[in-house]
């Protein structure tokens, strides 16, 4: 009888150890956005109102960022950058995203266009800038309108990915295909003023990825506003990245540095930080 006993918890015990190890092996496949770790930070600046928007949503597919820098009076820039950002999510958790990346821009930038429009009217009283970025299996996506920056931070340098909608942008663009000349080209290189962005009728060119980027184990992707790469040095930034911290924390360290800046006049500034591999969640 004891022998049998004795067979009896024993049969029970490695039944317990195997539904452990299920539950251990499980575990991962239920943590949202491949082990993405994110963080999301913004200042007011000097400004009245703050009219910068963000998200981060994580799913078992993968995790989407999206940051809209918004612009305009009695508060249209504010509402332009919220409808952005909403309407990015919104389709993202409706739609999946990754079967076509593209067409996921292309849809979510589109009907942001013109529900900005509906919703404030022709009298262009608001308008944003917006930058979305998505990581799926260690593969970046992105699309942006405007002059949000997409940045990949990889073993301490920080590398623009995308370039903008801004006069200077198509100056250099012009120059390259031949269309208007050096010196042309030279005198428009410091003009920072938007030339394609959300809330207008003629809104049709959207920055694309050229294939998606493979990333590294430690890589951060930034997705930043005006107020932050125009006041601070990249240098600034890059040590704030390359410490030893969750992104969260990284992102509260930038915004940070804008506050402290000594710089009068301040624009909104935000930051949207997804970190891959072993840097998520360290405190």
């Amino acid at each position: 009888m004891d022998i049998y006993f004795l067979a009896i918890c024993l049969m029970a015990g490695c039944i317990l150890l195997l539904e452990a190890a299920k539950l251990f092996i499980r575990r991962p496949v239920k943590q949202k956005g491949n082990d993405v770790d994110g963080g999301i930070s913004m200042t007011i600046g000097s400004r009245e109102v703050q009219e910068d928007q963000g998200e981060i949503i994580r799913t078992d597919a993968g995790v989407m960022a999206v940051l809209a820098d918004g612009a305009g009076t009695a508060f249209g820039g504010r509402i332009a950058s919220r409808i952005t950002v909403n309407t990015c999510a919104d389709i993202f958790k409706d739609y999946n995203a990754f079967n076509n990346p593209q067409y996921y821009f292309r849809k979510a930038f589109h009907c942001a266009n013109k529900e900005i429009l509906k919703v404030l009217g022709d009298e262009r009283r608001g308008s944003a800038s917006a930058g979305c970025a998505m990581i799926r299996k260690g593969f970046l996506y992105y699309a942006l309108v405007g002059n949000v920056k997409v940045c990949v931070f990889r073993e301490g340098a920080l590398v623009p990915v995308s370039s903008g909608h801004t006069v200077a942008v198509l100056a250099e663009q012009k120059f390259k295909e031949g269309a208007i000349s050096r010196e042309d080209a030279l005198a428009l290189l410091e003009n920072r003023r938007l030339y394609n962005y959300l809330g207008q009728d003629g809104f049709r060119d959207i920055e694309y990825f050229d294939a998606p980027i493979r990333l590294k184990e430690g890589d951060i992707v930034a997705l930043m506003s005006d107020g932050v790469y125009e006041l601070l040095g990249t240098k600034e930034i890059e040590e704030a990245l390359g410490r030893a911290e969750s992104c969260q924390r990284k992102a509260f360290d930038v915004i940070e540095l804008v506050n402290i800046n000594p710089a009068k006049d301040k624009d909104n500034a935000s930051i949207i930080l997804l970190g891959i591999g072993t840097g998520a969640g360290r405190r």
